[in-house]
């Protein structure tokens, strides 16, 4: 059985600032590269040329598209995490989201987010000590800088026992 996510990794002229943000306040920064998670890490033993096929049907219609990322939002939902929003091609990544999340994953749907609207964000931190959170969130909040990219291509990766992140898949966007 593997475990895991499918998501895509924006490239920014000036992705130092996400770094030194997700160096300090989240413990997978060393595991994963800063990353926009369309699928939620599931374990399957779904064969890897079965969830490329499913991927590349479900996408087929999917053209390279821009976003930008701009303004940090401290949450306390499901634990206390720092997100960067997505000011531009939310939509998008809600529809790759609804299409992935069909067919052989329809059953890896996480049930915490069949309550809630999915909302696309790049994780920046995950802080359990409370007051060290809001100290966090108060630290960035005035980052008013703006990070722009295409999303040109959609990876899986598989999660090993120590939560590294190892790409089994990339697939090109049309």
């Amino acid at each position: 059985m593997l475990k895991r996510c499918i998501m895509f990794f924006p490239k920014f002229e000036n992705q130092n600032i996400i770094n030194e943000i997700r160096e300090r306040y989240d413990p997978l920064a060393s595991h994963v590269r800063p990353h926009i998670t369309l699928v939620f890490p599931f374990d399957s033993n779904i064969e890897t040329n079965e969830l490329k096929d499913h991927i590349i049907s479900g996408l087929a219609q999917q053209k390279k598209f821009d976003i930008v990322l701009g303004g940090f939002t401290p949450t306390r939902s499901y634990g206390n995490y720092l997100f960067l929003n997505i000011k531009k091609g939310k939509e998008q990544i809600i529809n790759i989201h609804r299409k992935l999340y069909t067919g052989i994953l329809e059953d890896y749907y996480p049930e915490w987010l069949k309550n809630v609207v999915f909302l696309p964000h790049m994780t920046v931190g995950c802080i359990e000590d409370e007051k060290a959170f809001f100290e966090a969130a108060d630290k960035i909040k005035d980052i008013d800088d703006l990070f722009q990219t295409r999303v040109e291509e959609i990876s899986v990766e598989i999660i090993d026992e120590n939560e590294d992140s190892i790409i089994e898949l990339n697939i090109p966007l049309s």
